[in-house]
């Protein structure tokens, strides 16, 4: 016996024969039956979605939407047009695909757009929120030359680049600031609720505490008393500290030049820095975008003040007649080999495939390095927390060794 169809509940807005605004609701197989059915009856539709959806764009209780939302609708949107699906239907295809609703909204929203005359540069620029100046300018160069299924390839290779190297950048630091946090939770744990218990039996013996152990009580009936000012210090810090990083260029710029100078992680920062300059200009140059716009592009994407001002200070040497590699040199904030590959594109006329094959290098370097990081990390990590944990817990213990005494 087969299957009966499933089907969905569907919410519409159109207009009727009589220009009438129309709202309602029905039931059919898929989008496209449900407009043919609407058609019968003289209603043009303008807006549908399912009825789990709300109709207004993005509406709550939505996930939002993230940056690897959008790489994973590049590269899908890549695929569908490298296999000869025409633009409309592949934003129908991807669409349905995508389990974030907001995303897949975004996606319908683009495609009404498209269906309605648009381009889809165009389309893309209706929502800066999720598609920056470069990706549209792109997209839009890629539409132009009439190669898009070109074009939307090397901006997905692009922005799945992107996202790895934020995803390892996060990585390096995710693991200590988790540990750290944790070891946190177990002292207050500690000093809160096991070490009273503590104090009071040692009360009774009568005698007088070795030190660390009268500092580990005295750090005890102190939270016990206080608790609340060290959390409200915590609480107020990290809520000042994110408005400043939001709000304060100079405070944002200050931290970021002080990432660059730590010990463990400042390489990974600076090969990151690399590796977004070289793609970025790798993918902005080969698309045909002129070298100063494309040093603008690469200077944005940089994520620190230091290499953004140094590109921006390139940019500016270009733009007078000067070389690439030669500007770059002269900011001494670049590493010899990717100025020496810059150098040898530039000769050759290779540029863009030089600035890929850097590019590549400084992604594996930053792989290496933050797998390298962690495997550092975890003995240091132990240390700590042997240091930190264990001494509150030896501190408790040194009166019971020394009960013997003071019997």
């Amino acid at each position: 016996m087969a299957t009966a169809a499933k089907t969905f509940t569907y919410k519409y807005e159109g207009i009727s024969r009589s220009g009438r605004s129309v709202k309602g609701e029905l039931s059919a197989v898929n989008p496209a039956i449900a407009k043919a059915q609407l058609r019968k009856q003289g209603i043009n539709v303008k807006k549908m979605v399912k009825k789990s959806q709300s109709l207004s764009f993005l509406g709550s209780g939505k996930k939002s939407i993230k940056s690897e939302d959008i790489a994973v609708f590049t590269r899908q949107m890549a695929t569908m047009m490298k296999a000869g699906v025409p633009l409309v239907q592949a934003f129908d295809i991807v669409a349905e695909g995508l389990s974030n609703k907001s995303m897949a909204e975004l996606v319908t929203a683009m495609k009404a757009d498209v269906s309605a005359g648009g381009t889809f540069g165009s389309a893309l620029r209706k929502h800066p929120k999720y598609f920056d100046d470069l990706f549209c300018s792109l997209v839009e160069s890629g539409e132009q030359a009439g190669a898009l299924e070109t074009m939307l390839d090397r901006v997905a290779i692009y922005k799945e680049k992107s996202e790895s190297i934020k995803r390892k950048v996060k990585s390096a630091l995710k693991y200590p600031i988790t540990v750290i946090v944790v070891a946190m939770i177990v002292t207050a744990v500690l000093l809160l609720k096991v070490v009273p218990v503590f104090a009071e039996m040692f009360n009774s013996f009568g005698a007088e505490l070795p030190l660390p152990t009268q500092v580990v009580v005295s750090m005890s009936e102190w939270m016990q008393r206080n608790w609340y000012i060290g959390l409200g210090v915590i609480i107020v810090s990290t809520f000042l500290f994110s408005t400043a990083m939001k709000r304060s260029i100079k405070f944002r710029h200050g931290v970021q030049r002080f990432l660059l100078r730590l010990p463990v992680f400042g390489p990974i920062f600076k090969q990151s820095a690399y590796a977004r300059y070289a793609r970025t200009l790798s993918t902005t140059f080969a698309a045909g975008v002129p070298l100063v716009d494309a040093l603008d592009s690469a200077a944005g994407a940089s994520g620190n003040i230091v290499y953004e001002t140094a590109i921006q200070n390139v940019k500016h040497e270009v733009s007078s007649g000067g070389e690439l590699a030669g500007s770059m040199r002269a900011e001494n904030v670049f590493p010899p080999m990717l100025v020496q590959m810059v150098s040898i594109g530039e000769q050759s006329g290779a540029l863009d495939d030089m600035l890929a094959k850097a590019a590549a290098i400084y992604e594996e370097e930053v792989d290496t390095m933050v797998d390298g990081l962690t495997s550092m990390m975890e003995p240091m990590i132990m240390a700590f927390l042997g240091v930190v944990v264990g001494g509150l817990v030896v501190s408790m213990y040194l009166p019971i060794f020394q009960i013997g005494n003071v019997v």
